[in-house]
């Protein structure tokens, strides 16, 4: 292991937020020595992640319906209860500019100082369903540092969510009361993922509506098979805003993995998840290389101007530039 990778990983293992920050920044950074010196760092790490069992639970919601004002009110009532909680917040990446808002820690003020918690703001770099690729290794690294409740929130909700599902151990659904319009705006792939679904601000005015809205989604949610054998998906109301129900979501989800830790499902679902990421990274992998080789490189450009002037087909220069890439390294 190099000497930053062994700092690091000190620093980490004693609970050190800096040395927290500087290795999530080298597991995002995407220079050649950088990703190696990450590597060794992740490696490092899950040694300490196998020990202990944490939590992985994804989040996402329509816009608007307050997700990041939900995890940390969340979050601080799992303070109060004596656990450290990460929150890996995914932002935007413009298509554009690559740029990205990074506003959680602003609208997370009490979380992101409270002592016992770790926000971090991660650009989503444009990759698919909002969650950067790296967040799996940051999930290690936060694990590894002591955090026992890891909240990654999503960009939003869209089919390419699933990747959302494949990193963590629940998977909950943020909706909002008035849901006879909430719900024709969720792709019922969505609603399938969902292990628990929170009917947010339900409070005041729309109190009432929270409660059609529940009995809405529950009727959609029992015609969908559930995705674990030892549990149904709940719907539960509650506000972030007054503090309604959070105790009940919290006991929900506490329901959620003893089911799971005794029907033996858990560990199943560990695994699962590890060959899928590996053979996405596998994809990754191969693809940042392709790009990387200027003999590859100049020689896709000439096909891109053949397949925009419509003169070979996408998928023959495709396969074109792979057989290229695999013959330089022959």
């Amino acid at each position: 292991m190099s000497d930053r990778a062994q700092a690091l990983f000190d620093g980490i293992r004693q609970g050190d937020r800096a040395a927290l920050a500087r290795g999530i920044t080298l597991v995002e950074s995407t220079r050649v020595d950088h990703q190696q010196q990450a590597r060794e760092l992740v490696s490092a790490c899950v040694g300490l992640e196998q020990r202990r069992r944490t939590l992985r639970i994804g989040l996402t919601g329509t816009p608007g319906v307050g997700k990041s004002t939900f995890i940390e009110a969340f979050g601080m009532l799992l303070l109060s209860k004596g656990h450290r909680v990460s929150v890996l917040a995914v932002d935007p990446s413009s298509s554009r500019s690559g740029g990205s808002i990074l506003g959680d820690k602003t609208r997370m003020q009490d979380l992101s100082v409270a002592a016992g918690a770790y926000v971090r703001p991660s650009p989503s770099r444009g990759s698919l369903g909002g969650v950067a690729r790296n967040t799996l290794d940051s999930i290690i690294l936060t694990e590894a540092s002591g955090y026992d409740i890891c909240l990654v929130e999503t960009v939003g909700v869209g089919q390419s969510e699933t990747m959302v599902s494949d990193m963590v151990d629940m998977f909950v659904l943020l909706l909002q009361p008035g849901s006879g319009d909430e719900l024709q705006g969720v792709k019922r792939g969505i609603m399938e993922l969902a292990d628990l679904v929170v009917i947010n601000k339900a409070d005041g005015a729309l109190a009432i509506p929270a409660k059609l809205t529940r009995t809405e989604i529950m009727n959609a949610l029992h015609l969908m098979v559930p995705r674990r054998n030892s549990w149904t998906p709940k719907v539960v109301r509650a506000s972030a805003v007054t503090g309604f129900n959070l105790e009940r979501v919290w006991e929900t989800v506490e329901l959620y993995f003893t089911k799971l830790r005794e029907s033996g499902e858990w560990d199943g679902l560990r695994a699962a998840q590890q060959e899928k990421w590996m053979w996405r990274e596998v994809t990754n992998l191969l693809l940042t290389r392709l790009n990387r080789d200027p003999q590859v490189r100049k020689f896709a450009q000439t096909l891109e101007a053949d397949v925009v002037n419509g003169m070979v087909p996408p998928g023959i220069a495709a396969e074109q530039i792979v057989d290229k890439f695999l013959s330089v390294y022959r």
